[in-house]
């Protein structure tokens, strides 16, 4: 029985005449956190943005639990359990820390955002139940003194740990997180990976793409190599170093 929670099967993604992924298979098995590594535009975000729906496949499928993904919104693929960050950080500056990461939560509220901002009373407890799962997020990823805070006054630190922490309001199964150590100095990139086992600990996948080698050999269960939009090397972290492609693609010699 297969323990994969996520399945890529011959996954193909065209932009014109330039293929950006080219018939990818990949398996990520559930309970671990997987690292995607390659050079630059080797395919990774395009690959994310498949998974969660910002782009449609050429051909192949995306199954997650069982479920193909091909064609389902953003919106409902976050859902159904699959959470992401950005390469370029995505908050919404003017609104509060707290205020962001309750928009998470709203996906797994009855009325959405929408019937938040005018609160009729059979939902004013949806409401406070809402705040309360945001606190919670808060105090795991240590926001708490900044809940009232505009989230666009945040460091760059913190913010990423706030588009985290908006993530996990949804109650992922899956977590994809696109270069999280972007930016950071050598203590937030420990903290990071810290960060990043901790949310593993908490059984959710995480599917991570970085270019700090160092976080992502110290962190990763299985790494999975792209070069040109195909898979030239999958394995363990000591595996990965070892193999000839890899050093030749993106590692160096």
């Amino acid at each position: 029985m297969s323990n994969s929670i996520l399945e890529l099967q011959l996954l193909r993604k065209n932009f014109g005449g330039v293929v950006a992924v080219s018939d990818l298979s990949l398996d990520i098995e559930k309970g671990s956190i997987t690292s995607l590594i390659g050079p630059n535009g080797a395919g990774k975000t395009t690959i994310f943005n498949l998974v969660t729906g910002f782009l449609h496949p050429s051909s192949g499928h995306i199954r997650f639990a069982g479920r193909v993904l091909n064609k389902i919104k953003p919106h409902t693929i976050a859902a159904i359990g699959i959470g992401r960050t950005f390469q370029n950080v995505q908050i919404f500056p003017k609104m509060s820390v707290i205020e962001n990461i309750m928009v998470g939560r709203h996906l797994r509220s009855r009325a959405g955002i929408f019937y938040s901002s005018i609160l009729p009373p059979f939902l004013r407890n949806e409401e406070k139940l809402i705040r309360a799962a945001a606190e919670k997020q808060l105090t795991f990823l240590e926001l708490e003194q900044y809940a009232h805070v505009p989230a666009g006054g945040l460091p760059l630190g913190n913010q990423r740990m706030l588009e985290i922490a908006r993530a996990l309001a949804i109650e992922p199964k899956l977590l994809l997180l696109d270069e999280p150590a972007s930016g950071l100095n050598a203590r937030e990139t420990i903290a990071m990976g810290e960060l990043i086992e901790k949310i593993k600990q908490m059984n959710i996948t995480v599917l991570l793409v970085e270019h700090d080698m160092e976080l992502v050999m110290d962190i990763s269960d299985h790494v999975a190599v792209i070069n040109f939009g195909r898979l030239i090397a999958e394995g363990s972290p000591a595996e990965i170093q070892e193999n000839d492609d890899v050093i030749a693609a993106y590692l160096g010699e």
